[in-house]
């Protein structure tokens, strides 16, 4: 019997490289998307590189992810690649909505076209809620996009339910709340929390890697934040990983909000981060008003009933584990 074929759009980031870990282990063949522009080395995939195909194609580009998906003929494909950063997508909008929006576009007219037997997963956000009309938020919660992020992941979900109902295609989308692993990006707000917490427990002032402003994301003791108010729903990307999958192993296609149900704020996650340290948070952390988004949507809080009942799915880590272990990460790496 032949392998089940899965094409992953942004298998170099972090939840793409745990998506191809586990399509890895349960024996399918794995091809990864890469721009011919990204970076390599690809760190979150380096120890399995060597058993994933890596073909250069571009959401900006339609025809390289047609060939792409002629040349390797998926049974699934998962697009998770975008520009996924929120206050980013204020200095870039333009840029946003042609990765995060048209390029999601782009992969489901190549799929309509060229692997309409294929099962498509498209990584939806629960940015989409932006202003909330009601909490938790569950797949029949209004969306009210509060950023151009989260209206070009609005688009990205509208269109994949339009092509799903048009044409008949096996589209689901995973409505995600905010998750997270020590492969994050510096520049997301629970891992520079948790950096910052592991920098204070070795008693680096300064540090080396910088923030998305170019300065350093520790600088004098301190790691400057914005909102601490702000309310979140944060899980564990392996956990949400499996989601996905889960999704296009059952029998319809259809649209599920993934998170916890459990709400905390930044000042939480800095409290649990820096005493895991044994460390005051208040003496580490200051509030900078560059960092605090023009609009902020929420309580983003989800209700993941339907994916229980329909998936059989469950988050298994908690919030306090998450928080520790991403520290624990960045400790590793310090030595």
């Amino acid at each position: 019997m032949a392998k089940q074929r899965a094409l992953i759009t942004g298998v170099t980031g972090q939840d793409g490289s745990y998506l191809a870990e586990l399509l890895l282990e349960k024996d399918y063949e794995v091809c990864g998307l890469v721009r011919r522009t990204s970076p390599a080395p690809y760190p979150a995939i380096a120890h399995i590189q060597n058993r994933i195909h890596l073909v250069q194609a571009d959401l900006l580009d339609y025809t390289s992810i047609s060939e792409a998906m002629k040349g390797f003929q998926p049974d699934e494909i998962y697009n998770l690649a975008s520009q996924s950063h929120p206050g980013e997508s204020f200095r870039q909008p333009i840029h946003t909505a042609e990765i995060t929006a048209l390029g999601a576009h782009r992969m489901l007219e190549a799929m309509r076209l060229v692997s309409p037997k294929a099962r498509f997963y498209q990584a939806s956000s629960s940015e989409i809620f932006g202003w909330v009309r009601e909490i938790p938020q569950g797949e029949e919660t209004p969306f009210n996009p509060a950023n151009p992020y989260a209206e070009s992941k609005h688009y990205a979900h509208q269109m994949s339910v339009i092509y799903r109902k048009s044409y008949g295609l096996f589209i689901s989308c995973g409505i995600l709340f905010n998750h997270e692993s020590p492969r994050r990006g510096l520049n997301f707000i629970a891992q520079k929390v948790s950096y910052a917490a592991a920098c204070a427990r070795q008693g680096i002032r300064t540090s080396e890697h910088l923030n998305e402003h170019g300065e350093p994301i520790v600088r004098e003791g301190k790691v400057a934040l914005g909102n601490l108010n702000a309310l979140r729903d944060w899980g564990y990307a392996t956990d949400y990983v499996d989601a996905m999958w889960r999704m296009l192993q059952a029998n319809e296609p259809d649209d599920f909000v993934i998170g916890t149900g459990e709400g905390h704020t930044i000042r939480d996650l800095c409290h649990e981060a820096f005493a895991y340290v044994g460390l005051d948070w208040e003496r580490h952390v200051e509030t900078t008003p560059s960092f605090i988004r023009p609009t902020e949507p929420g309580p983003l809080i989800a209700n993941p009933a339907k994916a229980a009942r329909v998936l059989g799915w469950k988050p298994r880590v908690g919030f306090q584990k998450l928080v520790h272990m991403m520290v624990d990460a960045h400790l590793a790496r310090m030595g």
